[in-house]
């Protein structure tokens, strides 16, 4: 008997055959993923990225940030910061000394005391006059002059004290200066009629009876 059952349809083979598009797409939509290469599992899969570092490597990096935050400390400390509108605390003044009546005379006697002395001794040594014929002793009194001027200068100024009247600190501070510019100037020998050194004796002789007005007034 002839058989009945209906032929089936030819099966296209082309349509069996996967379009690789169509399979993209198709996972595109499902969110399927393609499946792990063979011979892979779960344990094997691949590790994230940064997760292979070596403890070796980390403790370098630790050492390295802690080195460089100890030297950003230690130059802070040595140079602190200091705000740039911080106010300034203003100078303050000394407060003025004071001196008693009995410190004041004092210091007043110690200075016309030091001026009689220097006075008289610049007064001798100038009036002292050499033989004929004698150099030595012209050299000896030139330089005993010499040095009752410049020494005698040093002196009036050693003998100022802080407890000395202000006019009279300054004459004696001019006279002790002016000796020993005449002093020093006698020193390198320039002569006597040189107008510059004339200047300079005159200026000793105004200060020495300025001097005198003070410690010894009419």
């Amino acid at each position: 008997m002839p058989d009945e059952t209906t032929p089936e349809d030819p099966v296209d083979e082309g349509a069996l055959r996967e379009d690789p598009a169509s399979a993209d797409e198709a996972n595109e939509v499902t969110g399927s993923k393609h499946a792990a290469p063979e011979g892979t599992t779960g344990g094997d899969a691949e590790q994230p990225e940064g997760s292979g570092r070596s403890p070796v490597v980390i403790a370098v990096i630790a050492m390295l940030v802690a080195i460089a935050t100890l030297g950003a400390s230690a130059y802070m400390w040595r140079n602190p910061l200091t705000p740039i509108d911080a106010p300034t605390a203003a100078p303050t003044e000394a407060p003025e000394p004071t001196f008693t009546d009995a410190q004041r005379d004092e210091a007043k006697a110690k200075v016309c005391d030091a001026f009689l002395v220097v006075s008289t001794g610049v007064a001798n040594s100038s009036a002292l006059q050499a033989a004929d014929g004698d150099a030595v002793g012209a050299i000896a009194i030139a330089t005993n002059a010499r040095l009752a001027l410049y020494g005698g200068g040093v002196y009036m100024l050693n003998r100022v004290d802080p407890a000395t009247e202000p006019q009279l600190a300054e004459a004696a501070r001019a006279f002790g200066n002016a000796l020993m510019d005449v002093g020093a100037a006698a020193v390198a020998n320039i002569p006597s009629d040189d107008p510059a050194h004339q200047e300079r004796v005159k200026d000793a002789d105004d200060e020495n009876a300025k001097l005198q007005g003070i410690c010894n007034p009419q």
